[in-house]
């Protein structure tokens, strides 16, 4: 039986996940329930929109190789990529003979063997710390922080470039103490070229209420350029570059 992977959709031009012009594809399912998720429809690997196979989507990728030559390439995301692990693992392999540049947006909740095997074939991890606060972690996504803790200091260990991303959210991840925490944290990782710090917004409420969810975010103000001034400030006093 053919390989095919569970999708939910594709972008043919991102700029915003990785370097350069990169073919997105949006992978179905995720073990996490994030209150800020803007892409729910991704949770539940049954509602994938489309099964494709390794050939099918290669020579999709490949039709936009001409715009990668200054630096850009595959990124994986989601839901999150690694539930589909022989899949994931399959189109990473044929991206890096293909000489295209791969990367793989991740909470980190999934990390095993299996997982390990697979990064070497990526080259660039863009990971998620929705909080370091445990207790807040929890809260946010309905599972535990210790696993993406271990996946980023795999990382480090193995020196894969990373970038760290963290959704600023006022009232739950914006506190300065947290704040604090997650930037010292960062300041011991080796492999780190890029923090993000991205602003919560509200762009996915349509899709809770499609779905008949509760959104327990809706009364959450996204935070103001101010805000999220003062937010880089706190990395900056410890000496990280942030975006």
């Amino acid at each position: 039986m053919e390989l095919t992977g569970k999708l939910h959709s594709f972008e043919s031009c991102g700029t915003v996940d990785g370097p350069g012009i990169r073919f997105i594809i949006f992978t179905q399912g995720c073990p996490l329930r994030c209150k800020y998720c803007h892409n729910p429809d991704t949770w539940d690997i049954k509602d994938a929109k489309y099964e494709r196979d390794i050939e099918f989507t290669i020579n999709e990728i490949k039709k936009y190789k001409p715009f990668f030559r200054n630096g850009g390439g595959l990124t994986v995301t989601g839901g999150e990529p690694f539930v589909q692990l022989n899949y994931i693992e399959a189109l990473f392999k044929r991206a890096k003979e293909e000489g295209i540049h791969t990367a793989v947006d991740t909470s980190g909740y999934i990390f095993n063997d299996r997982v390990k095997e697979i990064l070497k074939y990526v080259d660039l991890v863009l990971l998620d710390i929705k909080s370091i606060n445990p207790d807040v972690y929890r809260e946010l996504t309905g599972v535990e922080l210790e696993n993406t803790l271990k996946f980023a200091e795999y990382l480090d260990s193995i020196g894969k470039p990373v970038w760290i991303r963290h959704v600023v959210v006022p009232g739950i991840t914006d506190k300065k103490e947290n704040l604090e925490r997650l930037a010292d944290y960062i300041s011991k990782l080796k492999n780190v070229e890029k923090i993000e710090l991205l602003p919560f917004h509200q762009l996915g409420t349509h899709k809770w209420e499609e779905m008949n969810l509760q959104y327990q975010l809706k009364d959450v103000k996204e935070p103001t350029m101010e805000e999220m001034i003062d937010a880089r400030q706190i990395f900056r006093e410890k000496g990280l570059d942030v975006g």
